[in-house]
């Protein structure tokens, strides 16, 4: 793993900041592509990357600490550590004050969510490969395939990530070891995200109503995580699913309700 890449003076370049940096950028140029390709004004794409940027990370940071309540409790200093954002909640508030400041311009909101869309599972899966290289705790379970990797250099070790879960309890002492090989889910994400783009990509052109774009989006996005945190360390809470996979049901549940409501009305481009 490599939490830090290089130090320019008394600066260090980190693995992760690296690559959100990188996906914003990527994301930023695709959507003005879109913008152009729309004839919508190009420095709206700016604008709106700027507030996914600030309340992304803003939405990310509360839902962490939202789903770590306690240890927040205990240390409320976490708040302001770099590290510790969960995706879901910086999509859910990146997207109301997206919506707040397309309705005050008087913007559709579902033309918006069509151009992005590519660009944005395109941007996830480029920040999982900072999650990858950083080594944060979004490990997958071990495995025996020749391509499981070892994390233990990473900036949270396995080690504190299994304590107390099954695995753990094999060891003695119930210590799970750091150099245990696991599934790269970051890197999995990463290669489905790939995909994904290159369809949502392809089918921005077809001339469907507003908004059916977003909701395939919402589909895959939603399937695409489902299905990796089946073999993604973290705790089940209801059913025997995930936090991230119930999520991931309801913006499957919005994809496909939006996808049905919407319709086979042909008038965007």
């Amino acid at each position: 793993m490599y939490p830090e890449l290089f130090k320019i003076g008394p600066f260090t370049i980190y693995s992760y900041g690296l690559m959100v940096g990188i996906a914003f950028i990527v994301a930023n140029y695709l959507l003005t592509k879109e913008f152009e390709r729309r004839k919508l004004a190009k420095n709206l794409s700016t604008e709106i990357t700027l507030l996914a940027i600030v309340f992304g990370i803003i939405g990310a940071k509360l839902f962490h600490l939202f789903e770590n309540w306690s240890e927040f409790l205990s240390d409320p200093m976490m708040a302001f550590s770099p590290g510790g954002l969960t995706f879901y909640g910086g999509l859910i508030l990146s997207i109301i004050a997206i919506w707040i400041f397309l309705k005050r311009k008087k913007i559709p909101f579902l033309l918006i969510a069509d151009s992005v869309s590519p660009a944005l599972i395109l941007a996830y899966g480029i920040g999982r490969i900072g999650c990858h290289l950083s080594g944060d705790g979004d490990y997958g379970i071990p495995t025996n395939l020749p391509w499981g990797v070892d994390y233990s250099h990473g900036t949270v070790p396995p080690h504190y990530m299994f304590q107390g879960t099954e695995w753990a309890k094999q060891y003695p002492n119930g210590i799970f070891p750091d150099t245990t090989p696991l599934h790269p889910t970051p890197i999995y994400e990463f290669l489905l995200c790939v995909i994904i783009f290159v369809i949502l990509w392809k089918l921005r052109t077809k001339e469907w109503a507003l908004g059916k774009l977003f909701m395939l989006y919402l589909i895959f996005a939603g399937l695409e995580r489902f299905v990796i945190e089946f073999i993604r360390l973290n705790p089940k809470i209801l059913l025997g699913f995930t936090e991230a996979q119930l999520i991931s049901i309801v913006m499957i549940a919005v994809g496909v309700f939006g996808w049905m409501l919407l319709g086979k009305k042909e008038i965007s481009k």
